[in-house]
């Protein structure tokens, strides 16, 4: 193997696919990246067993194809230190050297074999194959992923759920204590399937997405998924198993309905959780008068904080408590300016909704549940 390639665009390359990298591989293999030279297209791959990326350059001056497994850490380190230059790179497949010459000086790590790279999963043939476009994909995983749950003893509940449902596309995202529901109606999906997306391979497709502008190409079948970028692949294996009945624990009637400004909202409940219980990170909210009034305390060491806000209100006093840490991520994963809060008593779950000031293609809901309030 032996090709010419501008530094920056291999360094580039190199550091996307890399993030799927572990720091844990079970496979020495794992920690390497696998080259493969064909014609003038480098494609390579990176992968954890779990999730695996493939992406691909177009490079100069090929005298020879071939393949090889090049060291992750070691390839990224040394292309860090260059300024973006041509490199000419080759590869001994008797003695897996790697050579990387440029103007005034080369370098030489130990590659390996990539025969022993393990393969990527390919979708059965009951497959399920969709365009997704780029901005509802983001929207989604990017209004949800706060919200996935570190349970290992509900693993359904560790990913990004994603239903499609005729022309509607869901994605759903649950711990037990948060819950939040993102719609695409009219996302032109067409089919009627689920999957759930781990919160790894979702992180590494939000980064993805943000530098894409054509419809994604997502095929799934019953344990892996494949999205096909412009210039990449990503394949994640699925988590198995039946997503809870999110829509059961939405609650339908919810008489006290309060509009507040989100960001007022938000900053005053940072600056009294400051003097909230460290344990329970409780925050007591006591609505009345087109009133809010936050209070919090800690009596182990006599903090107390109180602030009011006004706000739009219909309906009875009530005083419900949350945890504030959850109140923050939710206020802070709403973009608009107005934030409607619907709550039905003490005991039930508020729910939080973005105030659009025109109709919107897709809707966003946030699900809270109370805290104990002790008297």
């Amino acid at each position: 193997m032996k090709f010419v390639v501008s530094s920056s665009s291999l360094l580039s390359l190199l550091a996307a696919t890399g993030k799927v990298v572990s720091s844990k591989n079970t496979l020495p293999i794992l920690d390497y990246f696998l080259f493969e030279l064909k014609g003038d297209t480098l494609k390579v791959t990176a992968s954890d067993l779990e999730t695996t990326m493939v992406g691909s350059l177009t490079v100069d001056s090929v005298e020879r194809e071939g393949v090889i497994a090049a060291p992750v850490k070691l390839m990224l380190d040394s292309l860090k230190e260059f300024s973006d230059q041509p490199l000419t790179i080759e590869a001994n497949e008797e003695s897996w050297e790697i050579r990387i010459s440029w103007k005034s000086g080369s370098l030489a790590i130990p590659g390996t074999s990539g025969l022993g790279y393990p393969p990527i999963a390919e979708p059965a043939e009951d497959k399920c194959e969709v365009e997704m476009d780029v901005d509802v994909l983001l929207a989604g995983i990017n209004k949800t992923l706060f919200a996935t749950a570190d349970d290992d003893l509900r693993p359904v509940m560790n990913g990004v759920y994603v239903n499609l449902a005729g022309e509607s596309l869901t994605f759903v995202a649950t711990d037990a204590h948060k819950l939040v529901k993102f719609t695409a109606d009219e996302a032109g999906v067409n089919q009627n399937a689920s999957f759930i997306l781990p919160k790894k391979p979702a992180n590494l497709l939000r980064n993805l997405l943000l530098k894409e502008e054509d419809a994604v190409k997502v095929c799934f079948d019953k344990k892996n998924v494949v999205f096909t970028f412009s210039g990449s692949t990503l394949t994640c294996r699925l988590i198995e198993g039946n997503y809870p009945n999110y829509n059961a624990v939405i609650p339908a009637a919810n008489p006290n309905r309060v509009i507040v400004d989100r960001v007022e909202l938000l900053n005053a409940i940072k600056r009294v959780a400051v003097c909230s219980n460290q344990a329970t990170n409780l925050i007591v909210l006591s609505i009345a008068s087109n009133m809010i009034n936050l209070t919090a305390q800690d009596l182990d060491f006599s903090y107390s904080a109180k602030e009011a806000l006004s706000c739009s209100y219909e309906g009875d006093a009530i005083t419900i408590g949350f945890k504030s840490t959850f109140l923050v991520d939710i206020l802070s994963n709403i973009e608009t300016p107005s934030v409607v809060v619907e709550l039905a008593d003490s005991s039930r779950a508020g729910v939080f909704k973005p105030v659009y000031d025109d109709k919107q293609p897709y809707s966003t809901l946030m699900l809270l549940m109370p805290m104990m309030i002790n008297a």
